[in-house]
């Protein structure tokens, strides 16, 4: 990533818009803008493996093991607007566990990339699926997209919900719905 070349367009869009990017509050912003892009598409940067760092283990649990509120935030690909909200991940091991720590070290690599929510949610579930193994992998997404809060249809208190269910949570309903209501469940 050139960090140059996006400040240097962030300038430009500065100017665009009307702004002089001389003004002093302004003076430094491209290079924000760039060092802030940076890090909010690391995800391109990062693969699977240095995530997960060896923190598969083999185990005998077979009973559902969530990880619910997981906090992301992500740029809209449409527009490079930001959708944040939370991630709720759950699987049945099949001989295999993960550490805790690296579910939501996978929700950031996908998270950190001009994302959509559906595919977002999609990619994490497939991972979970590709490297565990389990029984299977149930991931519901909340998020709340200032594209569409801020602009457009100006929908402040909407929330786009997309799931993905492999495995046992999607042929039984029971282990689904089991799934779905813990989630749902307020904090202890």
């Amino acid at each position: 990533m050139n960090l140059n070349i996006i400040a240097s367009n962030v300038k430009s869009i500065i100017e665009q818009i009307g702004e002089d990017p001389e003004r002093e509050g302004l003076i430094k912003t491209p290079e924000r803008v760039a060092l802030s892009y940076q890090f909010l598409t690391m995800g391109y940067h990062q693969t699977i493996d240095e995530v997960l760092n060896g923190a598969i283990f083999e185990e005998k649990y077979d009973e559902m093991v969530i990880v619910k509120d997981i906090d992301f935030y992500s740029l809209c690909e449409h527009h490079i607007i930001p959708f944040y909200g939370k991630v709720h991940i759950a699987y049945i091991p099949n001989g295999k566990i993960v550490g805790l720590s690296k579910l939501p070290r996978i929700v950031d690599v996908f998270a950190r990339r001009l994302q959509i929510q559906e595919r977002m949610t999609q990619q994490i579930a497939d991972v979970i699926e590709e490297y565990l193994s389990p029984v299977g992998v149930g991931v519901v997404v909340e998020g709340y997209h200032m594209c569409m809060m801020m602009r457009g249809v100006q929908k402040q208190n909407s929330i786009t919900t997309t799931s993905a269910m492999h495995g046992v949570f999607n042929e039984d309903a029971r282990t689904r719905s089991e799934f779905l209501n813990l989630i749902s469940n307020k904090r202890i």
